[in-house]
């Protein structure tokens, strides 16, 4: 069992580096949503739905962050961890009237879920037109 956790350490902490890479903001509190629907009235928000623990979720992270042009004006990315903020993703379900997969992709604006999509189907092309 010592073994498997200091591969889940590690594994959390690669991850951790990859994201500080890619301009997300993380998702760690109740209080962010409602500043989240405010700031979708002037920019399009982005809600990265990611389980740690999926090899898919980690896949398709990594090709989003690949292909996603940055130029951290037109858009604004969250990024949720699934696991350690479950109470989070909950919420934004019930806020944006948007039933849970993972990994999932949201797009809010005008304090409204315009566009969401899951597993394979997240693509960065497939949002430019609701952005």
């Amino acid at each position: 069992m010592g073994l498997f956790s200091a591969f889940k350490k590690e594994d959390s902490s690669k991850q951790a580096k990859e994201n500080q890479k890619f301009p997300w903001i993380d998702l760690t509190s109740l209080d962010q949503l409602l500043e989240i629907q405010e700031q979708s009235k002037t920019t399009p928000v982005v809600i990265f739905k990611h389980s740690t623990r999926c090899v898919i979720s980690r896949m398709v992270l990594r090709d989003f962050e690949s292909s996603f042009v940055k130029d951290g004006k037109s858009v604004a990315l969250y990024f949720l961890d699934l696991l350690s903020y479950r109470d989070i993703s909950s919420q934004v379900g019930e806020m944006f009237q948007v039933f849970h997969q993972s990994p999932q992709l949201i797009v809010i604006k005008n304090g409204e879920a315009i566009y969401h999509t899951s597993h394979n189907e997240i693509k960065a092309d497939a949002i430019k037109d609701v952005i």
